[in-house]
This record gives C-alpha cells, structure tokens and sequence, in this order.
C-alpha cells in the first residue's frame, strides 16, 4: 500500500519534466515512442517510489504499452 500523495509527489518532477514540451526536445526522448517513453518514465520513477510495479502509456483509448521494468516484459 501506498499513500497518493507519496505517488504525487514521485510523478510531479517528471510531469514537469514532460508537460506541454516537445517529447524530442526531452533528454532521452529523442524518439519518444510509446515503448521508449514508458521504459523512460519507469527509470526516471522507480527511484523514486518504491515498489512500482508497471509504467503504462496510452497514445489512444485502444493503443498501448506498459512496462513492467527491467527483466519484465512489455505488452
């Protein structure tokens, strides 16, 4: 169990980091893929919230991809 405000203040560095920019323009991003961007926002994540589980990206209502970390696997 985690409290939200541990998840808010875990994301909120990394949703600056993204909002209203350019993924490209995004150090690491330079090919912002749903993959890539899933894998990124786990490293980026993780060290910040322990016990995360899974990253998932979602480009549209039926289009995805998460990833479950290192020596996980991505659907």
């Amino acid at each position: 169990l985690i409290d939200y405000h541990d998840i808010e203040a875990a994301w909120e560095p990394i949703h600056e980091a993204l909002d209203h920019r350019h993924l490209n323009d995004v150090g690491g991003l330079e090919n912002p893929t749903s993959e890539l961007l899933a894998v990124w926002i786990w490293n980026e994540l993780a060290p910040r919230l322990a016990g995360l589980f899974s990253v998932t990206v979602h480009e549209t209502c039926t289009a995805r991809c998460t990833y479950f970390g290192p020596g996980g696997s991505q659907e």
